[in-house]
């Protein structure tokens, strides 16, 4: 099976990109309690567990864009 034209391809890369950074950049946000969320334990601990969610997965997205894994093409 094709993966697709240049542009398509492209496309996919700019958008694998871009949401890297979204996951990496709303992990740092959390993290740095830029939404400005109450300070109570139970908040804090919630932020920072999905800051640690969204730092990971960002990882992750960024490891599968640098080694090229698609799971469209199965």
């Amino acid at each position: 099976m094709s993966t697709g034209n240049g542009i398509t391809r492209g496309l996919r890369m700019f958008f694998g990109i871009f949401m890297v950074l979204v996951y990496l950049g709303m992990a740092y946000l959390l993290a740095v309690n830029f939404f400005d969320w109450s300070n109570a334990p139970l908040w804090v601990a919630v932020r920072w567990g999905m800051a640690v969610i969204f730092a990971l997965y960002g990882v992750y997205r960024c490891y599968r864009q640098v080694r090229g894994i698609d799971y469209y093409n199965r």
